[in-house]
């Protein structure tokens, strides 16, 4: 054993080099655009995002008409306006499955995620504010014996 170490130093020099956090790099395809999916229940976001003027259509309608109730449409808008890019993208997507409150937050899902294709660095505002993590929550399954998922049929003694 002629390579023991002598000191502290020698110690430290031995350490390999910590690895450095992932890159992000941008994803955009031939026409400019940054691709995602998003998910939420039982609903799938296809989400397109281009440079524009704050255009927003879902399955090839506008979102006021898509989405009618004000909440979705705020859902929508939230990772632009974390974001501080509203008015800047215009946004194409198309949804299918579950119902609309699960299509919105699907379209969330996928329009932050193809945001930060398009835009790297703003990884850390969307994370920050949880527009990035997929709700993992989905309708639990109705077992055999039960009147729901979890809900028994009424009780009679005779």
């Amino acid at each position: 054993m002629s390579d023991t170490m002598q000191s502290l130093d020698q110690l430290a020099q031995l350490k390999p080099a910590a690895p450095e956090a992932p890159k992000y790099v941008k994803k955009i395809d031939k026409y400019g655009r940054a691709y995602a999916t998003g998910k939420r229940k039982d609903a799938v976001a296809r989400v397109w995002v281009k440079p524009g003027s704050g255009k927003i259509s879902v399955n090839t309608r506008d979102v006021e008409v898509y989405f009618a109730r004000p909440v979705l449409r705020m859902m929508i808008q939230q990772p632009l306006v974390a974001a501080a890019r509203a008015g800047q993208y215009d946004v194409i997507c198309t949804v299918t499955g579950g119902g609309l409150s699960g299509q919105a937050g699907a379209v969330r899902h996928g329009l932050s995620k193809a945001l930060t294709n398009f835009e790297p660095e703003l990884r850390s505002v969307l994370k920050k504010g949880g527009f990035l993590t997929r709700d993992s929550r989905t309708v639990e399954r109705k077992k055999y014996g039960r009147a729901k998922a979890r809900k028994s049929f009424q009780f009679s003694k005779r």
